[in-house]
């Protein structure tokens, strides 16, 4: 069986297009390097699949058996894709191998259904070049999950067929059915307790941590449990996790020294915990609102595309004055409302979106929307 993780949308009525990418959608390089360092030891993917993977099935699993595969095919016409991690171990009492592909998202995909469906299968043909199949010649079961860190919460189909126009009942049976399993850390993080004494509950909890003072007792809490020889490894790679995605993201500027172990972390965290922690949360917000708005504003034109533009228009509006709210108070709001009232371009608004981002108060956003008002006009 399979895990896969993985994430992409265009709207419906534009298919027949090649679509721009979103700032929203491209992946960020560290955050997956990052996750396949940390992914790339049993442990975590032990307790992914302890902890966050539901039904009764896990329980006949050999976590005794993990194995690390290759993730990277080639197709038939020779391009090369690779998967963020692949790993594969038995199930039950005969050696069926239950395959775990993992990939690492910071970034709602729309089409993660299809992706995961493209991968599904270049992983199968790779099973079945290399004659790894099971004892009856049969290739092995698969459960895709989606691994998703964003601020913002996930809204993507999570099977294919949505993503598929209506056709006549008799092709019903022919339509793809692709599903992946969906574990959004901050939401699950924010919901409730996560499963003690696990490896990825604390890296899940990190991801939604709102300060030194919280990022601290989980980083506690790991060395406590990595303190085995064995996990000396581990151990490095949180701290290599820490010093060149989790603490840059949150405090940019600040020069880290090098970190090779959680232990140094943890008294760097303790030395700069004053005068980090007023940083931290003011990066926390402006992330927040980057990340929120980019995806609100691209939900509001994909919906454009897809529903009829009216609709996809008052979307936008809804969400810049939304944001505009949450920025500059009730005031500066309800005049936003009544400028953009007057807009009709998407464009416009897209690039309002991002000037809403560096205004530094609202008297400075009210003016550049009356710009360029007047400059689309002209």
């Amino acid at each position: 069986m399979s895990l896969v993780m993985r994430r992409e949308w265009i709207s419906p009525t534009d298919r027949m297009k090649t679509p721009k990418t979103s700032r929203s959608r491209r992946r960020d390089p560290t955050h997956d390097s990052g996750y396949k360092l940390l992914y790339s030891h049993a442990a975590m993917v032990r307790d992914l699949l302890r902890g966050f993977v539901p039904g009764a099935w896990v329980q006949a699993l050999d976590l005794g058996t993990l194995e690390r595969c290759s993730g990277s095919y080639v197709t038939d016409d020779l391009r090369d894709r690779a998967d963020d991690r692949v790993w594969r171990l038995r199930w039950g009492s005969d050696w069926l191998y239950v395959y775990l592909l993992l990939e690492f998202q910071s970034t709602v995909d729309p089409w993660m259904a299809v992706r995961i469906q493209t991968y599904l299968g270049l992983l199968y043909q790779d099973l079945i070049r290399a004659e790894t199949l099971s004892a009856a010649g049969r290739l092995p079961p698969v459960l895709p999950v989606v691994l998703y860190n964003g601020v913002t919460p996930w809204h993507a189909a999570d099977t294919l067929e949505p993503l598929i126009e209506p056709a006549p009942p008799m092709l019903d049976s022919y339509r793809p059915r692709q599903a992946y399993l969906l574990l959004d850390e901050q939401r699950l993080a924010n919901a409730g307790p996560l499963p003690e004494r696990n490896l990825c509950s604390a890296l899940f909890r990190l991801e939604a941590s709102r300060g030194a003072v919280e990022a601290m007792g989980i980083v506690q809490a790991l060395l406590y449990w990595l303190k085995a020889p064995e996990q000396t490894g581990l151990r490095r790679d949180f701290a290599v996790w820490f010093g060149r995605v989790f603490l840059p993201k949150r405090l940019p500027g600040v020069q880290l020294p090098p970190l090779g172990d959680l232990s140094e972390v943890y008294h760097m965290l303790a030395e700069n915990l004053e005068t980090w922690t007023d940083q931290w949360k003011r990066e926390g917000l402006e992330q927040g609102l980057e990340q929120g708005l980019e995806q609100g504003l691209e939900q509001g034109l994909e919906q454009g595309l897809a529903q009829g533009l009216e609709q996809g228009r008052e979307a936008t509006r809804h969400i810049l004055v939304r944001q505009v709210r949450r920025r500059f108070g009730p005031a500066i709001a309800e005049q936003t409302q009544l400028l953009l009232a007057g807009i009709a371009d998407l464009q416009t608004f897209e690039d309002l979106g991002e000037q809403l981002l560096i205004s530094p108060d609202g008297d400075d956003w009210l003016k550049a929307v009356r710009d360029k008002i007047i400059g689309d006009e002209d």
